[in-house]
């Protein structure tokens, strides 16, 4: 069965680096739609950053300019780089993947989820 596996959660300080990355475990026919979404405890979930099979980006505002979503085809691996960390990207990230399993389908998973914090 097709499964989603996130790493590359954990704790940095203000200004750091980390990369999160998506695996897509098993056969699959395409990645249609990638998110990345977060929630900070007792914040509704947010938007962070969106791609495309064609390439197109987009960002939640404030991480424009540091965040940079990617897919490698290749892999099967979807990637948030994130650079120039701030406490306030504190959250449990989580990726969604829009897939088809076949040429005549089209699927969604959610991988289990990663934390990010960022303090001093």
């Amino acid at each position: 069965q097709v499964q989603l596996v996130e790493s590359g959660g954990g704790s940095v300080q203000p200004g750091g680096s980390l990369r999160l990355s998506c695996a897509v475990s098993g056969s699959i026919f395409s990645i249609n739609f990638v998110d990345w979404y977060r929630q900070a405890p007792g914040k509704e979930r947010e938007l962070v950053a969106a791609i495309t099979s064609g390439g197109n980006t987009k960002y939640l505002d404030s991480v424009k300019g540091r965040f940079t979503i990617s897919i490698d085809n290749a892999k099967n691996t979807v990637y948030l780089q994130m650079n120039s960390l701030k406490p306030e990207d504190t959250a449990i990230y989580y990726c969604n993947v829009h897939f088809s399993p076949e040429f005549t389908s089209w699927d969604e998973l959610w991988g289990q989820g990663t934390q990010v914090t960022v303090s001093s």
